[in-house]
């Protein structure tokens, strides 16, 4: 316990001691001008450059592992957030690596209007290639087309040569009749009548057979038969064979008078015979 008090003691009197000892001598605590404490307040900064001078600089502005007087590309008072330079900066190039940066611009231009003038020079061949085909196959298209031309006017020609050698046919019927065609087709109907009545078909008068048929005689200028046709027949094979049969005996008939030869070579007459039951032939 008698321990314990002598410390504290020993401790205030070791301060009453240098208490007075600093007033004896003059020595006290001064408190540092504000305005200069700017200078002891500056961090040491520490920067790494990429670049020396052989000169020092008068006052740096950092520490730096070499002596760098100037530098950078800006006179403003900047720092540099990166060692790497920046490409899309074009003040960061030298002049000479922007003579060569020109250099490979004049020559990047140069190959790509040379690319686009051999593009613009195959599109305009192509171009060419195409009208020159398009002109060829409208030349030939214009040469089928002429002889297809010249393939139906002879056709045409052809086909009029012969029209105009066809015979000039005529159709005349019971109910039809020209005046100038009365005549000769009069005295056509009474020669048939005549010659059918001295070969009226005897099976036909025996066995009673009788009916009606329509004949279609076609007869040349000269009075020759040129065909017979049964327009419509009479039901009985036997009347309209006989039938046919007395228009041939009868032929041939007249010639055919001027009038008629002028402008028909065949000369159709159409008329209704019967074979009555007086065993008779008639035409109506």
């Amino acid at each position: 316990m008698p321990a314990l008090i002598k410390q504290p003691l020993a401790a205030a009197l070791a301060f009453s001691l240098a208490l007075h000892a600093f007033a004896l001598f003059g020595i006290g605590f001064v408190l540092p001008d504000p305005r200069k404490a700017a200078d002891f307040l500056q961090p040491l900064q520490v920067v790494l450059v990429n670049s020396k001078s052989r000169t020092r600089p008068t006052k740096a502005d950092a520490l730096a592992q070499h002596n760098l007087d100037g530098g950078g590309n800006t006179p403003e008072e900047r720092r540099a957030k990166t060692p790497l330079p920046t490409l899309n900066d074009d003040k960061q190039f030298t002049p000479e690596q922007s003579r060569r940066r020109v250099q490979q611009l004049e020559q990047e231009s140069k190959r790509l209007l040379t690319q686009v003038k051999s593009t613009h020079s195959v599109a305009q061949e192509k171009s060419l290639q195409q009208q020159q085909e398009s002109e060829r196959m409208n030349g030939e298209d214009l040469v089928q087309r002429s002889l297809e031309i010249a393939r139906l006017e002879a056709e045409i020609h052809k086909n009029l040569d012969t029209y105009q050698k066809m015979p000039r046919r005529k159709f005349i019927g019971a109910r039809t009749q020209e005046f100038r065609f009365a005549q000769y087709v009069e005295d056509w109907r009474i020669k048939v009548e005549r010659i059918g009545n001295l070969n009226y078909p005897e099976q036909a008068r025996q066995q009673k057979i009788y009916g009606s048929l329509q004949l279609t005689v076609s007869i040349h200028a000269d009075g020759s038969v040129e065909n017979v046709e049964v327009s419509r027949s009479s039901g009985q094979r036997l009347l309209d064979a006989a039938a046919q049969r007395i228009v041939k005996l009868a032929s041939p008939f007249a010639p055919f008078p001027p009038d008629i030869r002028k402008d028909t070579d065949i000369l159709s007459i159409t008329r209704t015979w019967t074979f009555t039951q007086t065993d008779k032939l008639e035409s109506e």
